[in-house]
C-alpha cells in the first residue's frame, strides 16, 4: 500500500512540475516559422518574427545572389546555420548558398532569402514591393 501510494505522489509530483513550466518548455525554436498579415495572407519571417524576403533580380537555384554591395546594405541577406520549422512547413525545401564575401545566405526553394533594414519590429512588411523587385515569400 505504501508503494503505490509512493508511485502515485511521484506521478503527482512528475505532472505538477511539467504543468508549472507551461506551454514555453515544450515549444521548439524555430529558426524560420509563419506569420500572417491581413492583406498578404500567411509569409516566411525568421525566428525572432522579422519578415523574408525574396529580390525578383536572383535566379532561382543558380547558387548565386545578385544583392551585393549597398544592396546587402538595405537588405542584409538570411542565414541560419541550422533551419527548424514549424510542421507546416518542410525543412527540405531550405538550403544555402556561399556569396561572393564568404558569407552564406539561406534559400527556399532555391531563392536567396533576406531581411529589409527599415523593418524594425517582428511582422513589419515595409520592405513588401518594394521597386516591383521585393516580395515577402508565401510559404
Amino acid at each position: 500500500m505504501i508503494s503505490k501510494t509512493l508511485l502515485a505522489l511521484a506521478f503527482l509530483a512528475t505532472f505538477v512540475a511539467g504543468s508549472a513550466l507551461g506551454d514555453e518548455a515544450i515549444e521548439p525554436t524555430y529558426t524560420v516559422k509563419i506569420s500572417m498579415d491581413g492583406g498578404l495572407g500567411p509569409f516566411l519571417v525568421d525566428g525572432e518574427g522579422m519578415t523574408l524576403y525574396t529580390f525578383a533580380n536572383d535566379v532561382p537555384e543558380s547558387g548565386v545572389s545578385a544583392c551585393i554591395d549597398d544592396c546587402a546594405e538595405r537588405w542584409p541577406p538570411f542565414f541560419a546555420p541550422e533551419i527548424e520549422v514549424p510542421p507546416e512547413l518542410n525543412v527540405t525545401d531550405f538550403g544555402g548558398i556561399p556569396r561572393e564575401d564568404g558569407t552564406f545566405q539561406t534559400t527556399y526553394k532555391g531563392w536567396p532569402l533576406y531581411r529589409y533594414f527599415e523593418d524594425k519590429a517582428p511582422g513589419d512588411v515595409l520592405g513588401q514591393g518594394l521597386g516591383g523587385v521585393w516580395s515577402v515569400v508565401a510559404p
